[in-house]
């Protein structure tokens, strides 16, 4: 690794295979990959300050501030693995946060090195995610083009009745893409402005996919 931390931002809509290719990427720029999702769990599930801060507006339907979930950031930065720098995946959602957290690497004589943006076609997206059939009773998951089982709506493992989660039906997955979208886009215009945004074709095999990732990063490694 270079003697600066290195840190990079993994952006993409849902169903994009962001949690896939950061699982390969952290490991490439032997940094950790902080998720925003994982953050909030440990959060929530060792009560910590922010995180019961965090449940106070969760319980009440309202969206968690972004000061919230800037503190969990800062607070996982702090600890001893993050000292080579991280791969953020979640995180920033929004354009404040984004700044806030520019703000906050600049106050250590830090700065975002890179920002990896891949793109999929939204209906390539609806079809990845409406395609996935779960297992009622086992919970093996299916897909009825990449992954289809034996027999129609059976599962291979159990004889189980493979379902539809509500999740993941069409109208609900354009929904999530559509906000998506209004969160990101002002993202992706910021980023680009400072020269450190790089699009990755993400509507490709997912070894290539990592392939272009890499290659987008290795000026950021030894």
């Amino acid at each position: 690794m270079t003697t600066e931390p290195t840190y990079v931002i993994l952006l993409g809509p849902p169903a994009s295979g962001k949690g896939t290719q950061a699982a390969r990427l952290k490991e490439y720029l032997s940094v950790p990959h902080i998720a925003s999702g994982d953050l909030f769990r440990y959060n929530l599930k060792n009560e910590t300050a922010l995180g019961l801060k965090a449940k106070e507006y969760m319980d009440r339907g309202a969206l968690v501030p972004d000061d919230i979930t800037i503190g969990m950031v800062l607070d996982r930065l702090s600890r001893p693995d993050c000292e080579d720098g991280a791969l953020f995946d979640g995180f920033p959602r929004t354009l404040p946060q984004a700044q806030a957290l520019d703000e906050a690497l600049a106050e250590q004589g830090e700065k975002l090195d890179r920002v990896l943006n891949i793109q999929v076609p939204d209906e390539e997206l609806v079809e990845r995610v409406s395609g996935r059939r779960i297992c009622r009773t086992c919970g093996e998951p299916y897909h009825i083009k990449y992954k289809k089982p034996e027999k129609g709506g059976i599962c291979d493992l159990d004889g189980g009745e493979l379902y539809q989660r509500e999740d993941d039906k069409p109208e609900t997955v354009r929904k999530r893409i559509k906000v998506y979208w209004e969160q990101t886009s002002p993202l992706i215009d910021y980023y680009r402005e400072k020269g450190i945004l790089r699009d990755i074709d993400g509507d490709q095999p997912i070894d290539e996919v990592t392939e272009a990732l890499k290659e987008a990063v290795s000026d950021l490694v030894d």
